[in-house]
């Protein structure tokens, strides 16, 4: 009970997310907004704007001239890239090493990048489109971890017990010995920060899509193919491990093959060749 109470005490003392970030999703969802408002919203995150620019001249973005401020960022980047930017510019603030799972900030962070760049790779595939929403909740589909990482660490030796007695998973693990899980704690954290719910329920439900209330909603399933195939490729690897249970149900579900699935990871080794920036924000702990 003890336990409980100081996860949940740590859940409340998280920053909320950059108020930035969900003025500029509102304006770029508004098709009356102007160029001259998100400039000026993007333009008081001193942070951010400083990413932004870093970003924007990037391979990942391809851009044929240099640029130096932000009117020209979005003039060249256009409305859903700027979005994608700001949230990466956004969320990269949060993320720090978590001893409890194996894994530093910075390789936690190039797999949320990977996971969110993989589900672009096979929404473009299997939905003929991508999503904004779908690459913000895959981006954030483990931020669970950087609150639960201290309390796995307190509790590590018998996490892996539970893992390796019972043969489950390690989200069963945390469930078990300290009643929640990372996916479910990630979120809540998304609830407290105010994005969609649609979003909440994605992380969630991110390595249980069969368990998602919504059937129908290809995201979970979507989070889960891009999240395997980033652990496949040993990004970001941590405790976690491979634990692809449902990794055929899931590509069955989209009617995607193996070749399909061999095809997107490759063509995700090219997309991280590009998003060096992006990853690059969060930068290795100084020894």
């Amino acid at each position: 009970m003890e336990l409980t109470s100081k996860i949940w005490r740590s859940l409340n003392r998280l920053p909320p997310f950059p108020a930035t970030v969900h003025k500029v999703t509102c304006l770029i969802n508004n098709p009356d907004s102007s160029l001259s408002e998100l400039v000026e919203v993007i333009r008081l995150d001193q942070g951010i704007t400083a990413n932004i620019l870093r970003m924007s001249n990037s391979a990942y973005f391809g851009l044929r001239y240099k640029v130096d401020n932000v009117h020209d960022a979005i003039m060249f980047l256009g409305k859903q890239n700027v979005l994608r930017a700001v949230m990466t510019a956004g969320a990269s603030r949060f993320f720090k090493d978590t001893p409890g799972y194996e894994v530093e900030a910075k390789d936690l962070w190039e797999h949320a990048v990977g996971t969110a760049l993989m589900s672009q790779i096979l929404a473009k595939k299997i939905l003929k489109h991508e999503d904004p929403q779908l690459f913000t909740a895959a981006l954030l589909h483990d931020i669970g971890k950087i609150i639960l990482g201290e309390f796995v660490s307190e509790k590590y030796h018998e996490i892996k017990n539970v893992m390796s007695v019972r043969s489950c998973s390690l989200l069963g693990a945390e469930e078990e010995v300290l009643g929640v899980n990372h996916a479910g704690i990630g979120g809540m954290i998304c609830a407290a920060w105010r994005f969609p719910e649609d979003i909440q329920q994605a992380i969630t439900y991110h390595h249980r899509p069969d368990c998602h209330p919504v059937t129908a909603s290809p995201v979970p399933w979507l989070i889960y193919l891009a999240d395997q195939a980033c652990l496949m490729m040993g990004i970001g690897v941590g405790t976690d491990g491979l634990s692809h249970h449902r990794l055929d149900e899931a590509m069955s579900r989209f009617g995607f093959t193996n070749k399909d699935f061999e095809e997107a990871t490759t063509l995700l080794f090219a997309e991280l060749d590009n998003a060096c920036e992006l990853i690059g924000i969060v930068q290795p702990k100084a020894a």
